[in-house]
């Protein structure tokens, strides 16, 4: 990825190298402008760039400056973004091991280990935080632990203290929800989804996962949220399976028809389960 110099730096050298200014000074102007640029161009990396195009720069960068964390930092992170979270748990904890390394470190060698399903690790790597260190990232993964362990009550603390810590809450509602969901509080469940459409209106995981809980409770009608013509067909389509699931298996046919039909495209996945169940009832 290559970069246009930044008019304004390019000037502000110029000025810098014919105004009179003591070497010294210019040289740590011109390093500062390196180090932000460096800066600009990491963040640049971390977050718009391909994953495997970060992956290939951070590492490229580590073996460059070997004693410095941030690109270390920086490979671990982006191995966890190109889906190689067993390479990223060995990248966050060579970060870890690194005399710089805080309890945020930490926090994201956790994160790395349940992507990788290594629940166990994560727990003991996060009970070795300290209490003070309180983020976002780090009650959320504690939740996501407590659910593991089915221990619903501290899941619940821990869901609650996140969602306070942040912003834009819409994810960590929608997982609060999902564990209401599988613990059987449907309504509960509920509730969490709204929550998280409320925030995030678009988040079509949160309208799947609120169509799922509504449909446990047998309430089969699509709720009042905005939907494009597809999401519709994918939810009633949802719903229908609801209530197969249920027994419920003449609303479940009726339910499939109307996804087939509302779908701007052929739906082949609701038809083939239209077509199975007919032919069920036929047999």
């Amino acid at each position: 990825m290559r970069l246009p110099i930044r008019p304004c730096a390019a000037l502000l050298l110029l000025g810098l190298a014919g105004c009179g200014t003591p070497d010294g000074e210019v040289t740590r102007a011109v390093g500062d402008l390196r180090e932000a640029r460096d800066a600009d161009l990491n963040e640049i990396m971390l977050t718009v760039a391909e994953p495997t195009e970060s992956v290939a720069y951070f590492r490229r960068l580590a073996a460059q400056e070997p004693a410095a964390i941030a690109p270390r930092r920086g490979l671990a992170t982006s191995l966890v973004r190109a889906g190689q979270a067993r390479e990223g748990v060995a990248a966050w904890r060579a970060v870890t091991a690194h005399p710089e390394a805080g309890p945020a470190d930490s926090v994201e060698l956790a994160d790395a280990l349940i992507r990788s399903n290594d629940w166990d690790a994560a727990e003991q790597v996060l009970d070795a935080v300290p209490p003070t260190f309180e983020t976002f990232q780090r009650y959320r993964l504690e939740a996501m632990v407590a659910d593991s362990n089915e221990e619903w009550s501290r899941a619940d603390s821990f869901y609650e203290t996140a969602v306070g810590l942040t912003t834009t809450p819409a994810g960590a509602l929608n997982n609060w929800g999902y564990s209401k969901l599988t613990r059987g509080d449907y309504a509960g469940a509920e509730r969490l989804f709204t929550d998280a459409l409320r925030q995030e209106p678009g988040l079509f995981t949160a309208k799947n996962n609120l169509v799922l809980a509504r449909g446990a409770q047998r309430n089969y009608k699509l709720p009042a949220i905005p939907l494009d013509q597809t999401e519709r067909a994918q939810l009633l389509h949802t719903l229908a399976l609801a209530a197969i699931k249920q027994n419920d298996v003449a609303i479940g046919r009726d339910l499939l028809r109307d996804a087939v039909d509302t779908h701007p495209q052929h739906f082949e996945e609701a038809a083939r389960a239209l077509r199975a169940l007919d032919g069920g009832a036929a047999n």
